[in-house]
């Protein structure tokens, strides 16, 4: 198991990335939802989840490169595929903080850019749903934050990137 931040055995980073998921999916949602409505609510809905999405991912991030930095070893496939994850939630989670910065700025305005935010939330989505994809190369093939026996590391660490399992 390359987890270094667990509780009770279990690998933390998993269990919080679907929080900032959830939320970044309802601000976009809700942005588009105010961009065909123009009801200032769906906007402060946005607005509101759009925070909380940036919060949950900043809480996640923190075990996710604990996990990387200190749990994948140098030379394994999984320390390039968790490298690519990173950058895409990293991305993702800039698109959601300027988002929100911008936004944010404009929560008592009569007509704030509807267009705007569902611009960058869809492009923050987009990074978010590449980022999953590695994330689960990471655990379905690459094994991060799965139980092996010693013997199952040890081929794991050495079996080549480009074959499959049988």
């Amino acid at each position: 198991m390359y987890s270094k931040a667990k509780i009770f055995g279990h690998p933390i980073h998993p269990m919080l990335v679907g929080f900032p998921i959830a939320f970044y999916t309802a601000t976009l949602i809700a942005y588009a939802a105010y961009a065909a409505t123009g009801h200032s609510y769906y906007f402060h809905m946005g607005g509101v989840a759009n925070v909380a999405g940036v919060l949950g991912a900043a809480v996640a991030a923190v075990p996710g490169f604990i996990d990387w930095a200190f749990g994948v070893p140098s030379g394994h496939p999984a320390k390039t595929t968790g490298l690519q994850h990173m950058l895409l939630n990293v991305t993702a989670l800039g698109l959601f903080t300027a988002d929100g910065i911008i936004q944010l700025g404009q929560w008592d305005a009569v007509s704030p850019n509807g267009p705007l935010a569902v611009g960058l939330a869809g492009a923050g989505i987009a990074a978010t749903i590449g980022a999953g994809f590695l994330g689960w190369k990471l655990v379905g093939k690459q094994h991060v934050g799965v139980e092996l026996s010693r013997e199952q590391e040890r081929l794991d660490f050495v079996r080549p990137a480009h074959t499959s399992r049988p």
